[in-house]
C-alpha cells in the first residue's frame, strides 16, 4: 500500500456522490462566479462558527492582505508576526508597505509567544497576527489582553485550525478565528476543510467591518460600478464553494479521524529523542499536521530513513522568517528567536489524514520506534 501525507483521492471517493452532485449543479446553472453556491457555503460556515460574518475570497493569502487593508493600516505601521510560520502573513504586510515585527514562538506549542508580543510593542505597532499553527489555537487570553491594553488590532490566521476551539479562564469555549477583529481561512486542498483548488475566507463579528471586507474583495465596489474603496479582485468561485459546501457537514468526522490517528501515534511512538505534539490545555487540536520534534541533530537522518521505507514526511518550516532572504531587510526582529531557530532544525511532520485507520499510524509508529 502506498502511504501518503494526505489522501485526497480516498476522501473524494468516500463522498463522491455528494461532491459530484454539487459540481453538477454549478455546471447546470452556469453561474461560475458569485453563483448561489457561494452564498450557501458562507451561510453554512457562519452557522458552524456560531454566526460570525463569513466573506469568501480567492485564497488564504488574499484573506490576510484584505484583512490588513480592511483595518486601515498605513505604510510604516508595524504588524507583529511569529518567526516560525509560513511566509504569507509577512508577505502580505510587506506588499502593503507595513513593517513586520518578528517575534519568537513557544517551543512546545509552536505558536506565537505572548510575552514576546508584549515586549515587541512600540509606538508604531498597530496590529498582531496570531497564527494558529498545525491545528491548535494560540494562547489567546494573554494575546487579547495585550491587544486591548495597547490598542492593537488582532488578526487570527486559522488556515490550519478550522474546527479548533479555545477555552478562556472563565470557561467560555470559542472557535478559533472568532476572537480577534478578523479571522482568516484557507481552503487549500490539504486543509481540514479543503477545496479542489484555491479558496479562502475572512471572518468577523463586526458588521461594518464585514461590509468593508466584502467590498475590498470586489474592487472596492459597494454596488456594481460604484467604487468606494481601493480594493482587489479575490473571489471564491462557485465550483469551489459547491465542493466545500458538500464537505462541510462532514468536518466533524474529518477532525475525529485525524484525532484518532494522532491518538495512535501518541500511544505508540516511544523512540528516544522524539517528542510528540504538545497540547495547549486551553485549546482543542484538529491535527492539520502531526509534528514531531527530533532532538540531537537526528531529524534529517530520520526523514531519510522514512523515505527509504516509503513513508513520506515533511519539514514545516526549514527556515524561520528572519532567515528568509526576501524579508531580511524589510522586518524588525524583536528579541531572541531562539525557539524558532531550534524548531526549524527539529520539526518533522508525519502522515495524518481523514482516511487513516488505526493500522496505518501503528505501522508508521512501529517503524519509527525500531529505526
Amino acid at each position: 500500500m502506498q502511504i501518503q501525507m494526505v489522501d485526497l483521492v480516498g476522501q473524494y471517493r468516500r463522498y463522491q456522490t455528494e461532491i459530484d452532485d454539487a459540481l453538477r449543479g454549478v455546471l447546470t446553472n452556469g453561474r461560475y462566479i458569485n453563483g448561489p453556491e457561494v452564498g450557501s457555503f458562507a451561510s453554512h460556515l457562519s452557522a458552524y462558527l456560531g454566526g460570525t460574518h463569513v466573506i469568501p475570497c480567492g485564497n488564504g493569502t488574499d484573506a490576510l492582505q484584505i484583512a490588513l487593508m480592511g483595518l486601515g493600516l498605513k505604510p510604516g505601521d508595524e504588524v507583529i508576526v511569529p518567526a516560525f510560520t509560513y511566509a504569507a502573513a509577512v508577505e502580505a504586510a510587506i506588499l502593503l508597505g507595513l513593517t513586520p515585527v518578528v517575534v519568537d514562538v513557544d517551543y512546545d506549542s509552536f505558536n506565537i509567544l505572548p510575552e514576546a508580543v508584549e515586549a515587541a510593542v512600540s509606538k508604531r505597532t498597530r496590529a498582531l497576527i496570531a497564527v494558529h499553527l498545525f491545528g491548535q489555537c494560540c494562547d489567546m487570553s494573554p494575546l487579547l489582553d495585550t491587544a486591548r491594553r495597547h490598542g492593537l488590532r488582532l488578526i487570527e490566521d486559522k488556515a490550519q485550525s478550522l474546527g479548533a476551539a479555545y477555552t478562556f479562564p472563565d470557561g467560555r469555549q470559542v472557535p478559533a478565528g472568532t476572537m480577534g477583529d478578523i479571522g482568516i481561512l484557507s481552503f487549500f486542498p490539504t486543509k481540514i476543510l479543503g477545496g479542489y483548488g484555491d479558496g479562502g475566507a475572512l471572518l468577523t463579528a463586526d458588521e461594518a467591518l464585514a461590509e468593508r471586507l466584502r467590498q475590498l474583495t470586489v474592487h472596492g465596489q459597494s454596488e456594481k460600478y460604484r467604487h468606494r474603496l481601493i480594493g482587489c479582485n479575490s473571489r471564491l468561485d462557485s465550483l469551489q464553494a459547491a465542493v466545500l459546501d458538500a464537505k462541510l457537514p462532514h468536518i466533524g468526522a474529518f477532525i475525529e479521524a485525524r484525532q484518532a490517528a494522532a491518538a495512535v501515534y501518541d500511544r505508540l511512538i516511544r523512540a528516544e529523542g522524539l517528542r510528540i505534539p504538545f497540547r495547549l490545555p486551553a485549546s482543542t487540536h484538529v491535527f492539520h499536521q502531526y509534528t514531531l520534534r527530533v532532538s540531537g541533530g537526528q531529524r534529517d537522518a530520520l526523514k531519510g530513513r522514512l523515505q527509504e521505507a516509503g513513508i513520506p514526511s515533511a519539514v514545516y518550516y526549514p527556515l524561520s522568517i528572519d532567515r528568509q532572504e526576501a524579508y531580511r531587510s524589510r522586518i524588525r526582529i524583536a528579541g531572541s528567536l531562539e525557539n524558532a531557530h531550534r524548531l526549524t532544525e527539529e520539526v518533522l511532520s508525519i502522515p495524518i489524514h481523514t482516511e487513516m485507520d488505526d493500522e496505518l499510524p501503528a505501522q508508521i509508529a512501529t517503524y519509527i520506534n525500531t529505526k
